[in-house]
This record gives C-alpha cells, sequence and structure tokens, in this order.
C-alpha cells in the first residue's frame, strides 16, 4: 500500500507536494520521508560514519525541512533540498563532536546497519529461498564494503555514496553538495580507485589464508597417518584397524 501512495506521490510535481505539506498533510510527509530515508541516510551516514548519530541528524533534517518547507520554491528538486538540509545537520554534528573531542570509533556501526541497509518498507524484500549461507557471505561482503567506505577520506566518502551508492547523476550530486560537477567528477574517480585499492589489499591477505590448513584438519590427517603406519608395524596392512 505504501509503495503505492509513493508511486502517487511521484506524478505530483514538488512544489505541489511542497504546498500539501506545508498544509500540514501530515499523510504526505510520511510518505515523502519513507521515498527518501534511504538516501538522506545514507548521507548522514557517510559523514557521522555513526547509525545512530545518522538516523538522529536524518530525524532533526526532516524537522527542520517539515518547519521550512513554506521556503521551497521548487528551485531545485525536494530530494536536492531535504539532502542539502541533512548534509548541514551532519555537519553540525561532526562540529561539535569535534570541538567537545568526541571520537567515534570506526566499529561503531550496528553490524545489522550500515549503507546497505534495506527495510521491507521500502520495498526491497528479501528473498525467502536464498541459502543462510549464501545470506551470510551476502552479508559478511556489504560489512567490508562498508568498512572500507568508512576508511575513504570524507571529501571522498559523501560524494561516492550519491554517485555510486544512490547513482545520481553528476549534477545533481554537485548542487547537493555545492560543488562544481568537475569536482564531484575527480572525487568519485578517486574514490572508486582508493576503494578498490583497499579491497585488492583485503583479496590479497584473504588469499593468502584461502583453504588454511593449520589447526585441526593438519592434526586430523597427521594422525590418522601416524596411526595406519604403527599398525603396519604391528603386521597389519594400511588401512587394516589398528
Amino acid at each position: 500500500m505504501i509503495q503505492q501512495e509513493i508511486a502517487a506521490l511521484a506524478a505530483d510535481d514538488d512544489v505541489s507536494l511542497a504546498r500539501r505539506i506545508a498544509e500540514r498533510d501530515e499523510r504526505a510527509f510520511e510518505i515523502v520521508m519513507r521515498a527518501h530515508n534511504r538516501l538522506l541516510y545514507r548521507v548522514a551516514r557517510s559523514i557521522l560514519k555513526d547509525d545512530e548519530e545518522a538516523e538522529d541528524a536524518v530525524q532533526e533534517a526532516y524537522l527542520a525541512g517539515y518547519r521550512n518547507i513554506g521556503s521551497f520554491r521548487g528551485g531545485a528538486k525536494l530530494s536536492t533540498w531535504l539532502t542539502r538540509i541533512v548534509i548541514n545537520e551532519a555537519y553540525a554534528r561532526l562540529r561539535k563532536q569535534r570541538h567537545a573531542g568526541v571520537v567515534l570509533p570506526l566499529e561503531a556501526a550496528r553490524p545489522a546497519s550500515g549503507y546497505g541497509e534495506r527495510q521491507p518498507e521500502e520495498g526491497f524484500m528479501s528473498d525467502q529461498s536464498e541459502r543462510p549461507e549464501n545470506a551470510a557471505l551476502r552479508a559478511e561482503l556489504r560489512q567490508l564494503l562498508e568498512r572500507r567506505i568508512d576508511a575513504l577520506p570524507e571529501q571522498f566518502r559523501t560524494v561516492f555514496i550519491l554517485r555510486d551508492i544512490e547513482e545520481m547523476s553528476v549534477e545533481e550530486t554537485a548542487e547537493c553538495l555545492d560543488l562544481p560537477a568537475a569536482t564531484v567528477r575527480t572525487r568519485a574517480f578517486r574514490a572508486r580507485a582508493l576503494l578498490r585499492e583497499s579491497l585488492s589489499r583485503d583479496i590479497d591477505v584473504a588469499t593468502a589464508d584461502a583453504f588454511a590448513f593449520a589447526g585441526k584438519r593438519c592434526d586430523r590427517i597427521v594422525s590418522a597417518v601416524l596411526d595406519r603406519m604403527r599398525g603396519t608395524a604391528l603386521g597389519g596392512t594400511p588401512g587394516d584397524p589398528a
């Protein structure tokens, strides 16, 4: 039902939609939030690198947007307008953290969350037939990717989220971040290169450990061979019970 309402709202132009919200159409605003939650959360998360802080920033941005919706004139998309608000909110929080000397650890993100989190209400239903081991592998890969995105320099991270994850155009990204299009292109290119480099290092390390043999498997094979050798020394034949 909610997806149908989002689709119906998409038919409205942004100015009309803003007018409905300005008239305190709460349902219209709820549907706008559901339509933009993932985008705004990912943007806030790319700046703050913390799930709870990002959620709080999105909530504050929505409240600010609701209070100031009368100032929206349609010069930009409503999504761009909201993105700018959440960016300002996220950077304001970041400045407060730095001023207070707060250090947010890289691993602050909850394992089940992050950039790739998709809720059923967003229309992305999980594949119920997926095998558990495949789901676990996808989760591990997603968490690895999220950690590597978090490790990108700040000036590249948000550009990467908007361009490569949200698939915004160069022009839309530039408008959201108030940057020249050429700067967006350069930062996106550099972000991809850094990400490929860091993931390549992870793969190199994992390759060295592939099909690891130390530990129980090694002990088991050695013990089995020695047992069979001892059986042979006692007059049996290899493979006979000792």
